[in-house]
């Protein structure tokens, strides 16, 4: 079970020096919220794809023992790298939440799910199945710089991005 996080203010107001020197970050507030979790954190496991959710699928395959997928979709509005099915499969395997810097689809299924969702738009158009990207790699996250195995603690006050777990 997946306990509730604290909340990305208290852990601003607490962690003023590490906003100052950068190893503490705040997406920029350009992100909607989907999901039956309002509140998630955990570990960040990482995807760069674009306009395209093969990658993404085979990540949510695997177990997430509470981990963030986030997923560097170059920021396309063309395409939809996350939906239901792909939610589904998520809480089934385990992960607390997905970050999408790119679109999602089927927003009530996902809503369905007891995991959390952020993305910049909804788009019904489906994604491309190429098989292209990269897992396990730095990627950029609206000019914010997310590596495997950082933290990421996202409510509905924000998202941070933290070099160090802050629980």
């Amino acid at each position: 079970m997946l306990l509730e996080p604290p909340a990305t203010t208290d852990l601003c107001d607490a962690n003023e020096a590490r906003l100052d020197d950068g190893s503490l970050r705040v997406l920029s507030p350009l992100l909607r919220c989907w999901g039956g979790r309002t509140a998630f954190a955990g570990p960040a496991a990482t995807v760069r794809c674009f306009e395209d959710n093969t990658l993404v699928r085979s990540r949510l395959e695997t177990p997430g023992e509470g981990r963030v997928l986030v997923v560097d979709g170059g920021a396309s509005l063309r395409y939809a790298l996350l939906g239901g099915n792909l939610a589904v499969l998520a809480e089934r395997n385990g992960w607390a939440g997905v970050l999408v810097n790119g679109c999602v689809r089927d927003t009530v299924e996902i809503d369905a799910c007891a995991i959390g969702v952020r993305a910049l738009a909804a788009m019904p158009r489906r994604s491309r199945k190429l098989g292209g990207g990269s897992i396990d790699v730095p990627v950029d996250f609206g000019g914010i710089a997310v590596a495997p195995g950082q933290w990421i603690y996202a409510d509905a006050d924000g998202v941070l991005v933290s070099d160090l777990p802050l629980h």
